[in-house]
């Protein structure tokens, strides 16, 4: 059977577009331009009724979103080993290693985290994202290291869905960044959207943009660089290095927002540590990863 997924619009989301707003909901992770398809299909309903592709949502409206069925998956798993740091029936937690893509796309069809998930778990993954993301509840950058949860199940993918939704859930990452920092720690609260002409980037910008919440530390200062510990509250693409650059502090190593660093390949981010509830148990589980070897070696060179 079709699963549906439900939600109830808010008072801050009232006038918006509803296949707008239906894509920034991270339990769906469906775009707009899939949104609209499946609402000409009459498989989206507001308060039991077929609406319009531009449909303007009101606050209180109930929205059914009928999900494809799953097709068949037509990847093949591939046995590399994977750094599990914990695992049940409902979900797994994956210390992924710097250089490894998450979900297969162009230029990355095989050697994924999603390939080497089928092999270790088969069948038991979540289908919600589709049959190339089995699994995927959030990601992390192919050259950012660190720790990510997969779903075995639809029920445990939509209550971790949902508790990033809430921002409820705790992701805390380690980085570089160039220069010094005026404050010990802060805040930056910036919106984030696509990149106007580089569609492979994103920026800060107020036009079709999200709000992204990103608090820092000061751990240490180098002579160059700062070392940081960061916690997102909001997950927007690309958060960290967005923000860090538009600061004007650009993760060191990272040639997309600032400039490569001799030695490492991509940026220095570390995603070390992880919280969230249990979906069955309700219990609060969190786990940390300690910084890889890349990222020691790299201290080590700014502290000389």
């Amino acid at each position: 059977m079709p699963e549906t997924l439900s939600f109830c619009v808010p008072a801050e989301a009232d006038g918006e577009r509803l296949d707008k707003w239906l894509s920034g909901q991270e339990s769906l992770a469906m775009t707009r331009s899939a949104l609209q398809v499946r609402m000409e299909h009459g498989d989206v309903t507001v308060n039991g009724k077929k609406v319009p592709k531009n449909y303007r949502q009101k606050a209180g409206d109930q929205v059914l979103v009928q999900l494809p069925e799953p097709e068949p998956l037509e990847l093949q798993p591939e046995n590399i080993p994977l750094d599990i740091v914990y695992e049940d029936d409902d979900l797994l937690v994956v210390n992924k290693p710097k250089g490894m893509v998450v979900h297969p796309a162009p230029g990355h069809a095989t050697g994924t985290l999603v390939h080497a998930l089928l092999y270790h778990c088969g069948d038991r993954l979540s289908s919600i994202n589709g049959i190339i993301r089995p699994g995927i509840v959030h990601r992390i950058d192919r050259f950012t290291s660190g720790l990510l949860m997969v779903a075995k199940n639809d029920m445990a993918h939509q209550s971790l869905s949902a508790q990033i939704a809430a921002h409820s859930f705790t992701r805390e990452y380690q980085a570089v960044a160039m220069g010094h920092f005026r404050e010990a720690e802060g805040t930056i609260s910036a919106p984030i959207g696509r990149h106007p002409v580089d569609r492979k980037k994103m920026c800060v910008t107020e036009k079709n943009s999200k709000p992204a919440t990103t608090h820092y530390t000061v751990i240490a200062e180098y002579p160059r660089a700062t070392h940081l510990r960061l916690r997102l509250e909001t997950g927007r693409t690309h958060q960290i290095r967005v923000h860090l650059a538009y600061l004007g502090h650009p993760i060191l190593g990272d040639d997309v927002y600032g400039k490569a660093f001799p030695g490492i390949e991509g940026q220095c981010l570390h995603a070390a540590k992880i919280g969230f509830i249990h979906p069955s148990t309700g219990q609060y589980l969190e786990f940390e990863s300690p910084l890889p070897e890349y990222f020691e070696k790299v201290l080590r060179k700014l502290k000389s």
